[in-house]
């Protein structure tokens, strides 16, 4: 994923970096720290709460009609940092229209930590955590911070590196992190035939992505195979699976049916299941992808 280059920006500022401050007519609003930015949202069909001179006043907009590319109103840093949930992050405008973190995902690696409470003092050991699709390392940096030793997956060697740099900005960098470029289901045969086993599990999968080495990932010809690696890969002593997806034919229901069917884990727990959600102050909640989790504690 490519990187606009430039200097870095200014140090993150105090409180949570992140606020959605409004959305409306397929486009969102948000706030990145120091600077806002207008980005499209298809599921953003009502009309704008705030005035349009606020919207006129962002730092910068990402245009997908003209090809995809940032439009500035003013210079923006090539890098800046931001504090959301409590981590820290290292961002970046990219030509995809991303930064390097989805904000939606902060209240399940608040999760995340809460699951992870205690856990160690159970086993007698540092909960062994798989997240795979890990891109930038949010859900990598909330179990590690929990006391877990993880092994953070992702197929983009520049995603990865990228997260050890989120890792290093919250004093991570020395903490029990395995990093590994690898496609997700290759990785997980090996892990198989290793006899490997994880406490808790997270995946991200894309709707649509390539391995390392030109593997193909479609989330509706993929994920019933993925899961079942992961339903095997389940340590005795499991803490929780969490499954996130930001594809529109992946509900919260058919996220939770797909792991009763595949992994049989909620014969031992209820599952969990909701809408991500970009908030902020008075601005309209967005919906922004989909979850299920599995937590035997919480059953």
């Amino acid at each position: 994923m490519k990187r606009h280059p430039g200097g870095p920006g200014p140090a993150p500022e105090p409180g949570d970096g992140y606020e959605l401050v409004d959305s409306g007519d397929g486009r969102k609003l948000e706030r990145f720290g120091p600077y806002r930015l207008v980005r499209p949202c298809a599921q953003a069909i009502w009309r704008p709460r705030k005035a349009p001179s606020l919207w006129e006043e962002a730092d910068a907009s990402f245009d997908r009609v003209q090809g995809n590319r940032w439009v500035f109103r003013r210079p923006l840093p090539g890098e800046w940092e931001v504090a959301v949930a409590g981590l820290r992050f290292r961002l970046s405008l990219t030509d995809f229209g991303h930064l390097g973190i989805f904000p939606e995902q902060r209240d399940q690696w608040a999760w995340i930590a809460s699951a992870l409470e205690g856990a160690k003092e159970k086993l007698g050991r540092a909960p062994a955590v798989l997240n795979l699709f890990a891109y930038s390392g949010g859900s990598t940096l909330a179990a590690a911070r929990a006391g877990a030793e993880v092994w953070h997956v992702d197929a983009s060697k520049g995603m990865v590196k990228w997260a050890r740099e989120n890792a290093a900005l919250n004093g991570l960098g020395d903490a029990p992190v395995h990093w590994v470029v690898e496609d997700v289901n290759r990785y997980l045969e090996r892990e198989l035939r290793r006899k490997k086993t994880y406490d808790a599990i997270v995946l991200d999968p894309p709707t649509f992505g390539h391995g390392r080495r030109g593997e193909v990932y479609r989330i509706e010809e993929e994920l019933a195979l993925t899961l079942e690696k992961c339903a095997s890969l389940l340590s005795q002593t499991p803490v929780f699976i969490l499954l996130t997806s930001h594809t529109p034919s992946c509900t919260p229901v058919a996220l939770a049916n797909f792991l009763r069917s595949v992994t049989g884990c909620a014969d031992r727990a209820p599952i969990e299941h909701g809408e991500m959600l970009l908030t902020g102050g008075d601005a309209l909640p967005v919906p922004s992808g989909t979850f299920a989790r599995w937590f035997p504690e919480g059953g």
